[in-house]
């Protein structure tokens, strides 16, 4: 038997009773999927994982998406480099994961691509003993509460999401300084989409640096974009995660923002990750 209990008012749930290196019948899995997209973010305490385990309990959710491009231009993991290494460890100078000890800002998972990952999920290893904290929010509850005349100028608008800089504010390889966000790099996504799954619309803003609304002068874009980003990221939209040690969290990044608090850079944080392809 599993319980679901609610973290908190917009979104987040902890999943109990379920030991995650073992198979999931397809019954129960189902379940977890139903509380997974009632709540956007499951987290489950307690876990003791393998790498091949996490990567079998991920495969639930769907095919899973090679990660994004890092610092070192090869996988952080040789042996599973279908996983992602989030760390500020260095083993004789050379960092073995990526986005370090600062904050990382504010965002949704690789959005500068034509189809970013569905979800993705974070496994504790080592826990800083402050900070480093997680806070998701719930860009469904942030659309459905726009100002009436705020979603009738956001309706049918894209924006475009910028490739060249990670959440952690470091420049990709293989890219130039952006002065104008009219011409940034990457993808573009409409600014309110619908749920292939809930049908719930939520808005989809990526990450504020060098956004643009296509269309509009840039001063209009970046108005109405500072417009929305102070909605999206009110408190009541958010839930706060304090990690310990075999944590396992997984979110839907077709409706939820996410960022991470900086912690002392000289404690130990260390955190295994995958992600899940979207299909559409």
């Amino acid at each position: 038997m599993i319980n679901v209990k609610k973290l908190g008012e917009s979104l987040g749930a902890e999943i109990g009773g379920l030991d995650l290196s073992q198979p999931i019948p397809p019954d129960v899995f189902a379940r977890i999927r139903a509380a997974w997209l009632e709540h956007l973010v499951l987290r489950f305490r307690g876990q003791r994982l393998t790498d091949p385990q996490v990567l079998a309990f991920s495969r639930n959710f769907g095919e899973l998406d090679p990660p994004g491009p890092n610092p070192l231009v090869r996988p952080f993991l040789a042996d599973h480099p279908e996983m992602n290494v989030i760390s500020n460890i260095h083993d004789k100078g050379v960092p073995i994961g990526g986005l370090g000890d600062g904050e990382a800002i504010c965002h949704a998972d690789m959005t500068y691509v034509e189809l970013p990952p569905m979800a993705a999920i974070l496994y504790a290893i080592e826990i800083p003993p402050a900070g480093g904290d997680t806070y998701w929010a719930n860009m469904s509850a942030a659309y459905e509460s726009l100002p009436a005349a705020l979603s009738k100028r956001i309706e049918g608008r894209e924006a475009v999401h910028d490739a060249t800089y990670n959440s952690a504010g470091v420049m990709r390889k293989g890219y130039n300084d952006v002065t104008d966000p009219r011409a940034a790099p990457g993808a573009r996504h409409p600014l309110a989409r619908t749920h292939p799954e809930t049908g719930r619309r939520s808005l989809f803003l990526g990450r504020r640096r060098n956004s643009y609304v296509v269309g509009l002068e840039l001063d209009e874009s970046e108005a109405l974009l500072d417009e929305l980003w102070a909605h999206a990221t009110q408190p009541r939209f958010t839930w706060h995660q304090q990690w310990r040690v075999g944590d396992v969290i997984v979110w839907d990044n077709r409706c939820t923002l996410h960022r991470r608090d900086a912690f002392d850079p000289r404690a130990r944080r260390l955190l295994h990750r995958t992600q899940i392809r979207a299909s559409a």
